[in-house]
């Protein structure tokens, strides 16, 4: 038995519980030591005492999130189609779209690299810095800009290495990195190190993300993972036309997620609440990401599950699988949501100086604590549709949340509320979601039942 074939059977014949764990394990390591790595940067930038500085870092933030769509599109795009092609036992394409996908992000990213440093000071007013954070914005910007290449083409091995069933090389590397800029972060931003201040943030992360994309792509040349090949690669309508199909939900996901946070921090500079606002936010942000971070782990290791057994036709073993992770992932978030409600301040208080900005912090984490367990229903029906190739459901709630109803919302609801409008925004815009998600799911699993 060669080594796809064994791979075959390893993702379509164990029970589908006890093969989710198995995958799910190394993601969700990744993802909780990523997000840590993520609240690193805003933690030493805080050390420096300057809401100004831990503003400029939230005001970035908002473009890692545009570097990381385009990843995540090639990346979900091309492994969601890795995966069902695999199921198919059509191993020719999925070593085509392999390369074709890494490729194209990689060249992507460079042209973000060069645009980004030739409109450096208009596109750090675009992502929402005010005139006191522009100079720590522009410092951060310039240096993360630099890492785009590396750092979406990191995305797209992540993804292919997750959905072929290599979800433990894909470990290696991220957790790798994040360790790696951990340990660089207190020694490029602080005075006893190289004292390079917010900048030397930006240089931890952009040298952490070479050495994962590095041990990425070894991860390519190992077990029965695909290799990398340029002589694969295919300009072809064909391929990008299932990239896009794979890949929209999350570029909408991520483009949208980062025009929310841009339309925030633009929101919070025209109302003049300040940079302690705009601070705190980032803040609250960085830790729901961590919150989720198991969840999202849990959801990667049933992605590839999915994909593999719908391209073999196993449609029960799809809908078993869905059904556990919703029930797993929504415990699990509510647990967190009442201890993210308890010791709010707390929380907020390890990454900010002034009064001011932690009581704010605190009232948006209570605020998006209410409404956090609706994420698992939400998260798990959009990785299932998306691995199945649902296009359209997928796209919607992935639009759904950041952009259907967060941007409205947030424009609306400063007006009407102040500044516990901007606290309140994102739990509203999570509940309207769910209201559009259970429908929209029932609906796919319902049609999922008469293909069968």
């Amino acid at each position: 038995m060669d080594a796809q074939e064994k791979k075959y059977k390893e993702m379509t014949e164990p029970p589908v519980e006890k093969l989710i764990c198995k995958l799910a394990v190394p993601c969700i390591i990744s993802m909780l030591v990523t997000s840590f790595y993520n609240m690193a940067d805003t933690f030493f930038v805080g050390l420096l005492g300057e809401d100004t500085a831990t503003g400029a870092v939230s005001v970035v933030f908002a473009m890692m999130a545009i570097i990381q769509a385009v990843g995540f599109f090639f990346g979900q795009g091309s492994g969601t189609f890795i995966s069902r092609a695999l199921g198919e036992k059509n191993y020719e394409e999925a070593n085509h779209m392999a390369a074709t996908g890494f490729l194209s992000a990689l060249a992507i990213g460079a042209v973000i690299c060069i645009l980004g440093q030739i409109f450096l000071d208009p596109l750090a007013r675009l992502l929402g810095s005010s005139e006191t954070t522009l100079p720590y914005t522009r410092d951060y910007l310039r240096v993360i800009l630099l890492g785009a290449p590396w750092m979406t083409a990191s995305f797209v091995l992540n993804n292919q290495l997750r959905f072929q069933g290599g979800a433990m090389y894909a470990m290696v590397g991220i957790t790798t990195g994040a360790v790696l800029n951990i340990i660089l972060d207190p020694i490029m931003i602080l005075p006893w190190g190289l004292g390079l201040g917010v900048a030397g943030a930006g240089w931890a992360t952009i040298i952490s993300q070479f050495v994962s994309f590095c041990l990425l792509l070894i991860g390519t040349s190992r077990g029965s993972n695909i290799r990398i090949r340029i002589k694969n690669f295919r300009l072809k309508v064909h391929y990008y036309y299932q990239i896009l199909r794979g890949g929209l939900p999350s570029l909408a996901r991520q483009c949208l997620s980062s025009l929310a946070t841009i339309s925030l921090n633009n929101v919070i500079v025209a109302k003049e609440m300040g940079d302690a606002v705009t601070a705190a936010m980032g803040v609250v942000q960085r830790i729901s990401m961590f919150g989720a971070s198991a969840m999202l782990g849990f959801g990667q290791g049933f992605q590839p599950v999915c994909g593999f057994n719908y391209g073999a036709g196993l449609h029960h073993r799809v809908k078993k699988g869905f059904w556990f992770c919703v029930k797993i992932s929504t415990l699990v978030l509510a647990g967190i949501a009442a201890a993210g409600f308890i010791f709010a301040e707390d929380l907020v208080a390890l990454f900010l100086e002034s009064p001011d900005a932690i009581a704010c912090a605190a009232t948006a984490l209570r605020f998006q604590c209410i409404t956090f367990p609706t994420h698992g229903w939400i998260v798990m029906s959009n990785m299932m549709e998306q691995s199945m190739g649902r296009t359209i459901p997928a796209t919607f709630l992935s639009v759904a949340r950041q952009g259907l109803f967060f941007i409205p919302l947030v424009l609306i609801l400063p007006q009407l509320f102040g500044q516990l409008g901007v606290e309140m925004t994102q739990a509203m815009a999570d509940g309207l979601t769910m209201l559009c998600a259970v429908p929209i799911h029932i609906y796919v699993l319902k049609t999922m039942e008469k293909k069968k």
